[in-house]
């Protein structure tokens, strides 16, 4: 496999990279946790490769939210069964409801994608089985006009990595490798028992 960490940390940036341009990627929709001990399968809308960021569209009324806000420590699990690679990424994370990079991903998203923020907000009780969207809008691109009520639950969730683990599953012997962000914003690395 790879005998440097620069390799390393060279592949988990590629394959961040690839995990928010390609659907098809296995690791397109890692698991997010929050502060609050919750976690939730997500998709990775971007990756910053300069940056260290992941970007995630959530609901501003979503409990994820409060409790980011509430404390900012996330954590994402990412996992390629046919690589073999397990991702565990650590960082801060912001939730931006009315920032430049929210309004830029949302003139990026289709109508039908906006209309998930028609709906009632996330756990809301319900009597029976339901999407939460208004009736009228089930299996239904809306206007941009009727999408104008979404707009204010629409945002951004940015987590700022701060500390990368990337472990490779093997029967000869697993490797593992752990980075930590240096104040320049450069990564430490060094190989770790796994």
């Amino acid at each position: 496999m790879y005998e440097q960490l620069d390799e390393v940390l060279a592949d988990l940036s590629a394959r961040l990279t690839r995990a928010a341009r390609d659907r098809r990627s296995p690791m397109h929709t890692p698991a997010v946790v929050t502060g609050d001990v919750d976690a939730r399968i997500m998709v990775l809308r971007a990756f910053d490769r300069e940056a260290f960021t992941l970007r995630f569209h959530t609901d501003i009324r979503a409990p994820k939210a409060a409790a980011l806000n509430a404390d900012p420590r996330a954590a994402v699990l990412f996992y390629d069964k046919g690589a073999k690679i397990q991702i565990r990424a650590r960082g801060t994370a912001r939730v931006l409801d009315d920032a430049p990079v929210t309004r830029q991903a949302w003139a990026d998203s289709t109508n039908f994608a906006r209309r998930c923020y028609l709906g009632e907000g996330p756990g809301t009780p319900s009597n029976a089985p339901t999407s939460g969207l208004p009736r009228e809008f089930e299996g239904v691109e809306p206007t941009d006009e009727q999408l104008v009520a979404a707009w204010p639950n629409f945002a951004v969730l940015m987590v700022e990595l701060t500390s990368l683990d990337w472990l490779y599953l093997a029967h000869t012997g697993h490797v593992r490798a752990g980075f930590e962000r240096a104040e320049d914003g450069s990564w430490e690395g060094r190989w770790l028992s796994p």
